[in-house]
């Protein structure tokens, strides 16, 4: 009686495969390699498939194509006005005049400064800029004497 003996021998072989992430991917874009995965004799190799997840941001939200950030403020430069300087994410310094008065809660737009549009090459979402306004803990009669003098008829 003869036995048969089937020698079969694996090997690992490296590979290294380039993922070039384009400005504007969304979360759950995927990036798939066909016929990258593991390979057995026999069998077609299955897809290799990358999932994009978002880091993130200290500063900055994403909302679909826009940015969101939250800026807190005094009462006065929110009554008197101020400039707003904010940093990008791709390092510009963007300065925001603030000249009309600014409520609780309101929300600035900035046209054209949020998140690359990735079909879109050259069109970006916006930047929202949503306001919290920081009032005094307390008045010296003096303080709100004054405050009724100046503002006692707008009010």
């Amino acid at each position: 009686m003869r036995e048969q003996f089937s020698c079969s021998k694996s090997r690992t072989v490296e590979e290294i495969l380039t993922i070039e992430i384009k400005p504007g991917w969304k979360k759950g874009t995927k990036i798939t390699f066909p016929e990258k995965g593991n390979q057995e004799p026999g069998v077609i190799p299955a897809d290799l498939i990358f999932v994009v997840d978002e880091k993130p941001h200290a500063l900055y939200k994403r909302d679909g194509n826009d940015l969101v950030v939250n800026q807190e403020i005094t009462l006065l430069e929110a009554l008197a006005g101020k400039s707003l300087d904010l940093t990008t994410l791709d390092g510009r310094n963007l300065v925001i005049p603030l000249t009309e008065i600014i409520k609780p809660g309101t929300e600035m737009v900035v046209q054209n400064e949020g998140m690359p549009i990735s079909k879109e090459p050259g069109k970006k979402g916006n930047l929202r800029i949503k306001f919290d306004v920081r009032y005094p803990s307390r008045l010296t009669a003096e303080q709100k004497a004054d405050l009724r003098r100046v503002l006692g008829g707008v009010l």
